[in-house]
């Protein structure tokens, strides 16, 4: 779609009062060997400037007709310079509007007919035909700068745009895999103990008692940080502190199962490598919680020079699993995934009596 310009009344203005007030200072200047302004040249000066009204619409034919009534200002013997301007300005829009061809063939005509009435009123000085060229010639160059430069402004625009539309996409994807972490992990800890409780509710209501009180935490839990995701989508809500591994505590203590967590060393980590160590964390316990309940689950993370290693893994079920048939199955590829955003991997598998799970994310060399 071609860009409209909304400039077209101001131009003529504009051409209108300069060709009017130039003819004044050039018709006094030239005053020894060109004629007076009369109401025939003050209506070519006008005319310009009016067929730019139209330029948009008639580009071929106002075109022609400015250069028209510049030859015949310039026939009349009125002085030389004011009525230029508007075929000059033509010109340069013909160019700025993407008609080059036309605004180049346009050129010569102009240069053309600028020759002839030179030859015919006997100025056939080589010097001057050369300076009607260069001046023709320098106003379509610098024409046709002014529009690389508008296009490559455009160019620039538009990539930006792509940017940030590129930008919240992955934003938006970041979101709903939050999301789905967050949901995957507490309702399925909802699910297991609400299950454990309803069978021990009668047996040992302590223990129920217990497990009510891990659902009513993690509902808690669950509530706040989504929360915590959707605020992002508001404008100005502030960032609540994303998972982070500082977190684990926490999370280890909702998952109702018996966790030993072991850290190998310490160091500062990129915030998208913590929170990916995080998740990938929630998501083995909560598998674990789902297919193995009543399993002992090491959780060890190792920090690195180069990399940071996550290594999760249980014992295998010691009770019957009470939802190990539920869930989307979106667990380990949703692991890898968010492993291989950074440059790492995840591997996945059965491990002696149970399951182990283990990444290793590649982090920054740290600065001294």
């Amino acid at each position: 779609m071609r860009r409209k310009y909304g400039f077209d009344p101001y131009l003529a203005l504009i051409v209108a009062v300069a060709q009017l007030v130039i003819a004044k200072g050039a018709t006094y200047g030239q005053q020894e060997f060109r004629a007076a302004l009369s109401l025939y040249a003050y209506v070519l000066l006008l005319l310009g400037p009016l067929l730019i009204l139209l330029h948009r619409r008639f580009p071929l034919l106002t075109t022609a007709g400015a250069l028209a009534t510049s030859e015949l200002f310039l026939i009349g013997g009125y002085a030389y310079g004011p009525t230029f301007i508007s075929p000059a300005v033509m010109l340069v829009l013909l160019v700025l509007r993407g008609r080059r061809l036309l605004a180049w063939s346009m050129a010569g005509v102009t240069l053309l007919s600028f020759l002839a009435y030179a030859w015919m009123v006997g100025n056939r000085n080589i010097f001057h035909s050369v300076w009607i060229l260069t001046s023709i010639m320098l106003l379509m160059v610098v024409a046709e700068l002014v529009r690389v430069v508008k296009e490559r402004r455009a160019e620039r625009e538009r990539i930006a745009e792509e940017e940030a539309r590129r930008q919240a996409s992955e934003e938006r994807l970041t979101m709903a895999q939050e999301l789905h972490d967050v949901l995957a992990h507490n309702i399925s800890l909802i699910h297991v103990q609400a299950s454990t409780a309803l069978h021990l509710i009668d047996a040992n209501p302590e223990q129920a008692r217990t497990a009510l009180a891990t659902i009513k935490s993690a509902s808690k839990e669950v509530l706040g940080e989504m929360r915590s995701v959707l605020n992002v989508l508001r404008e100005g809500a502030p960032r609540s502190p994303t998972a982070g591994l500082d977190r684990l505590d926490d999370l280890i203590e909702r998952s109702g199962l018996r966790v030993t967590l072991k850290r190998v060393g310490s160091r500062p980590l990129p915030s998208p490598v913590e929170r990916a160590a995080y998740r990938i964390v929630q998501e083995s316990l909560t598998n674990a919680a789902r297919h193995a309940p009543g399993a002992e689950v090491r959780v060890r993370l190792e920090y690195g020079e180069s990399e940071l290693a996550v290594r999760v893994s249980d014992t295998g079920a010691t009770t019957p699993a009470v939802m190990s048939e539920s869930g989307s199955g979106n667990g380990i590829p949703g692991m890898r995934e968010r492993a291989s955003a950074l440059g790492g991997t995840l591997v996945a598998g059965p491990c002696d009596t149970g399951f182990r799970v283990e990444a290793r994310l590649p982090l920054p060399e740290e600065t001294s």
